[in-house]
């Protein structure tokens, strides 16, 4: 049994037991979380895709940990103009288990 949820901005195909880094959270570490926007559920008895979402469909996970990405380096360069500038990000994230299925 899985799920295709959307969290962030993007769409994530889950099932119970995974672990994910998502876009931050607003809820603690150690507490449940449920996911309302679910797009599909695949299960014995076969595929539930919504329109958009399906009604009554959630996932529930547990945050485990809120945490930062790696570093990534934005480099600006032109040749022979005298011009070179330099930035790094690190995207915040939140690191979940999912628990649930159910919709």
């Amino acid at each position: 049994m899985y799920a295709v949820i959307q969290t962030g901005g993007k769409q994530y195909r889950v099932k119970e037991g995974d672990f994910l880094k998502v876009e931050t959270l607003t809820a603690e570490a150690g507490q449940e979380f449920e996911f309302d926007k679910v797009l599909m559920i695949q299960t014995d008895d076969g595929i539930k895709v919504g329109r958009p979402y399906i009604d009554g469909g959630k996932v529930t996970a547990t945050v485990k940990a809120h945490g930062r990405h790696d570093k990534v380096m934005i480099i600006k360069f032109r040749r022979r103009k005298h011009y070179m500038r330099r930035n790094g990000h690190r995207q915040n994230y939140t690191e979940i288990l999912i628990t649930g299925i159910s919709g």
